[in-house]
């Protein structure tokens, strides 16, 4: 296949999902994590429930790592750009997102902080080479997609022997998250469809132990639709022979090793964080980096002695639950109403890949219709 129209093919979706109505077994229900927001809006804007048989749903997972970020990290960047004078960088599905108090980037900018959407992590270090007299803080957020270019800058930095460049780093792992998930039983997920972008770095290989322990088949899958409804067949025949197996869809960018340069990249680096909070799932053991003693000199948390700060998410938002599996968006009373993509109340309306933010802008009509 070489266009993106060949992914999308209509007819060839209907043989799939026919295929699908005759695999499954009509004695039980099928429930199936999709653990990345971009195949929840795929599911969602291409209408693959639509094509599904009524004994198989799919169940949201934790999406993205904007929606997983705790309130407390957005406090403490807002804390540091508004009380230390630096220029604070990010990527802009994180300026909106609420932190404590209804507060967040955005606003901390409008109320005077000098806090600037970049595109790439490259953008911070030049912001910091075109200011060499203020301090300029990266805060780096992403799974292990995004984590080896913040580990670039980094390296790049040093050998610049740069002085007004550090990371705020709030990077976070996949497989210590779906283990979590899978561990805690809650929202009964039968398997799970493994995230596209973060394999091609991490492999297929990084979801064997979790395979292996939570006996839950895991097959990775591409964004497109056809992506996802054949992996959703590959799913569903292992569940059926009583398999737990990582298998690969995603065969066309994703390796069983992965990316090794860039996971060299990250090693050199990042070292494991002893635990890290996350939004919905809690404080969870090395799940997360944190920059190695090699680059403290780069390292935001030490240069400006930061402090972990507690606060809870905004009352009546279930975005926690939501991240989970255990509801969803449209079972919030604030969704639609009180929180909207203009003025989003929890993380999962404002990013671009969040479960509450695929359900409005492409499913709020039919689920609305399907309460009648």
């Amino acid at each position: 296949m070489k266009y993106v129209d060949e992914f999308r093919d209509g007819d060839v979706a209907q043989l799939l999902a026919k295929l699908i109505r005759r695999t499954v077994n009509p004695e039980r229900n099928y429930r199936l994590m999709e653990f990345c927001g971009g195949h929840t809006h795929a599911i969602f804007r291409f209408g693959i429930h639509d094509l599904m048989p009524e004994n198989v749903r799919f169940v949201h997972g934790p999406g993205c790592p904007v929606c997983v970020l705790p309130a407390g990290r957005i406090e403490a960047a807002i804390k540091l750009a508004e009380e230390s004078d630096v220029i604070l960088c990010t990527y802009a599905d994180l300026m909106r997102v609420p932190a404590g108090k209804r507060d967040s980037l955005h606003k901390a900018k409008a109320r005077g902080a000098d806090i600037r959407m970049i595109y790439s992590a490259t953008d911070a270090l030049g912001i910091a080479q075109a200011n060499r007299d203020r301090q300029v803080v990266f805060f780096a957020i992403g799974f292990e997609t995004t984590t080896p270019p913040t580990a670039a800058v980094l390296k790049i930095a040093k050998a610049m022997e740069l002085t007004n460049f550090s990371v705020f780093c709030n990077h976070v792992l996949t497989p210590p998250a779906m283990a979590h998930i899978l561990s805690a039983g809650e929202a009964n997920i039968d398997g799970i469809l493994g995230p596209s972008h973060v394999s091609t770095i991490i492999g297929s290989q990084a979801y064997a132990g979790c395979c292996e322990q939570y006996a839950k088949p895991i097959v990775i899958a591409g964004f497109e639709p056809l992506d996802v409804i054949q992996a959703t067949l590959m799913l569903i025949r292992q569940i059926n022979e009583g398999r737990c197996e990582v298998e690969n869809q995603y065969t066309r960018a994703v390796t069983q090793s992965g990316n090794k340069k860039a996971r060299a990249l990250m090693a050199e680096t990042f070292e494991m964080r002893p635990i890290f909070e996350w939004r919905g799932l809690g404080a969870l053991p090395d799940s997360a980096l944190q920059i190695r003693p090699e680059y403290a000199g780069f390292d935001a948390e030490i240069r400006f002695a930061m402090q972990a700060i507690a606060t809870a998410d905004i009352k009546g938002c279930i975005c926690p639950a939501v991240l989970r599996g255990l509801n969803n968006p449209d079972e919030c009373k604030l969704f639609g109403t009180a929180c909207t993509p203009e003025d989003p109340k929890g993380a999962c309306m404002v990013s671009s890949e969040g479960a509450c933010a695929a359900y409005y802008s492409f499913g709020r009509y039919r689920v609305t219709e399907a309460k009648r």
